[in-house]
């Protein structure tokens, strides 16, 4: 039986703002975005999500919501070097690391005879002591268990699901816990009466492949809290992408580029958590149409950009007269910069 634990470290890019300025500790603050309709927040603090303020959150929308919030703009090279520190203190702990983001990681801490929950408290006090900086972790037998269960008791906290208590937990779950569930699929469950992963658990494998695909296969391992995929060291991520299967097709372009700008808010988050000092090379935009044909349009960039992908979207609805059924934007990164990242990671690691 693996013990899998997932370390999350608690709003850290607007921690480490109120570390270097403690003054800002009490105040709603968030990290990102330019003040304009297509500024993107990275992340805030507790006392800005008391207002409805989230990360992804165009910036206009959050000040909406809270009118004295703080935007900060970023400053990667001192979250690069804090994440640099936390990932030395997890490699001591264990070599199965799978670093997921800047602030987030998988261990394998299966072969340490001490129990997960002494192990992630040890991790989290290390944390505190060398950076000043809080973490939260979930201890479980599988990855996705252990995802779900770092976010039980957030901010600094942990939470422990054991073997034994493996059903009675998932069954009690709601399935928009389960990765992969999102907002259309959510909303196909609910029309079936499915609020819970025991709701889910009525349904046949056959019946689940047969309303969801491949991923209704899947369903079925998740809905039970099964999950086999190992943690993976120093995995090199070739590219980066966000996408979405729209309840109803969208008709025309306008419809597509509206549709555009929350796609890009999310993948701007994305690269600014998981990234890293990765060489982005290529832009891409992905089509589904209704009759299920697909078309990717590319182009070399250096960098995410609203307008590029506006051009590229309106080329590839060009060939096609149909309407959308999904749509997915991403950044393909160079493959010499991933392998020295993956050099760099290795020499950073403690012997």
């Amino acid at each position: 039986m693996r013990k899998i634990i997932h370390l999350d470290m608690d709003c850290f890019y607007a921690a480490i703002e109120m570390r270097e300025r403690p003054e800002l500790r009490n105040r709603p603050i968030a990290v990102g975005g330019a003040v304009d309709r297509r500024g993107v927040l990275t992340t805030c603090n507790y006392p800005a999500r008391r207002f409805g303020v989230r990360s992804a959150m165009p910036t206009y929308l959050a000040l909406r919501k809270c009118p004295d919030l703080l935007v900060l703009p970023t400053r990667f090279d001192l979250y690069r070097t804090e994440s640099l520190k936390i990932r030395k203190i997890l490699h001591c702990a264990t070599p199965l690391l799978e670093p997921l983001s800047l602030d987030e990681a998988y261990l394998d801490v299966t072969t340490d005879p001490r129990p997960g929950a002494e192990i992630a408290a040890a991790i989290r006090a290390r944390i505190r002591e060398r950076t000043g900086l809080t973490a939260s972790a979930g201890i479980a037998p599988n990855k996705l268990l252990a995802k779900i269960a770092s976010d039980w008791n957030k901010p600094d906290g942990q939470f422990e699901v054991t073997a034994a208590e493996v059903p009675g937990f998932v069954a009690a779950l709601p399935v928009r816990k389960i990765w992969g569930i999102g907002h259309v699929t959510a909303e196909k469950l609910r029309h079936l009466g499915v609020k819970t992963c025991g709701d889910l658990q009525r349904f046949p494998a056959t019946e689940l492949y047969r309303i969801f695909g491949k991923f209704g296969g899947e369903l079925y391992d998740l809905c039970r809290g099964i999950d086999n995929r190992p943690v993976e060291p120093d995995r090199p991520r070739k590219s980066l992408s966000t996408e979405q299967t729209f309840s109803r097709d969208l008709e025309g372009p306008e419809a597509c580029l509206e549709a555009l700008e929350s796609l890009f808010a999310a993948l701007v988050t994305d690269i600014a958590d998981k990234a890293g000092d990765r060489k982005m090379q290529k832009l891409f935009v992905k089509i589904k149409f209704a009759d299920f044909t697909r078309t990717t349009v590319e182009r070399a960039a250096d960098g995410p950009d609203m307008e590029a992908y506006g051009d590229l979207l309106r080329e590839g609805l060009r060939r096609r007269r149909l309407p959308v059924r999904l749509l997915g934007i991403g950044v393909r990164f160079a493959e010499e910069e991933a392998v020295k990242q993956l050099e760099f990671d290795f020499r950073s690691a403690p012997s």
